[in-house]
Formats: C-alpha cells, structure tokens, sequence
C-alpha cells in the first residue's frame, strides 16, 4: 500500500502543469533544490511544483566606472 501512495504523490508532481523535470531545468544550466534558491541564485521554474525548484546563477552585474 506505500508504495501505491508513492506512485500516486510522484506521478501527481510530474503531471502538474509548472513541472518541467529535473531535465530540463538541468539542460538549461540550472540546479534542482529542494525549499529554497540559496543566495545568488533566483528561482527560474520548478523542478516538481511546489517543493523542487529550479534555481539559476543570477547574472553578474556591470559596474560603470
């Protein structure tokens, strides 16, 4: 029976419409986290909507001098 509600919780993670997969987050230079982007980092799209982001280097900034 844990593992039929394992199945389901996985396959309802997968088949939300925000979910890209950890493929396609990892393709496109990001990182999969779980809870929270750590610092320097933005949220560019979910891994598995809601807990499993995909978290991106933020750019560099310009100095002008």
């Amino acid at each position: 029976m844990r593992i039929l509600v394992f199945i389901f919780i996985f396959i309802s993670l997968t088949q939300h419409g925000g979910s890209h997969g950890p493929e396609g987050c990892n393709h496109k230079g990001g990182l999969c986290r779980v809870g929270n982007c750590i610092s320097g980092e933005y949220l560019a799209q979910f891994c598995f909507e809601p807990i499993i982001l995909c978290c991106k280097n933020l750019p560099p900034t310009t100095t002008k001098s």
